[in-house]
């Protein structure tokens, strides 16, 4: 995927995960959190089960990887934060 694509992809997918979790990150943090998010969720799910949701072009599955992955990352943030 290209870089503005991923940077469009991840900002609407840490969006959405925004949205989802009932935080506050902002638009830079969104957009962070939903790329590094589909990587957290290809590495774990590719390594685990064999699957790998997002491909080399823009797809459905690299936006839902996204979301899923950054809401594994807020979650684990709030845990952490939690401790502290």
């Amino acid at each position: 995927m290209g870089w503005l694509a991923a940077i469009i992809v991840g900002g609407i997918a840490g969006w959405l995960a925004e949205q989802f979790m009932k935080s506050n990150m902002g638009l830079l943090m969104n957009i962070v959190l939903g790329i590094i998010g589909a990587i957290v969720f290809n590495f774990i799910f590719g390594t685990l089960l064999g699957l790998y949701a997002a491909g080399a072009s823009f797809s459905f599955g690299y936006l839902i990887a996204g979301f899923i992955g950054a809401c594994i990352l807020i979650a684990i943030a709030r845990a952490v934060r939690g401790r502290a």
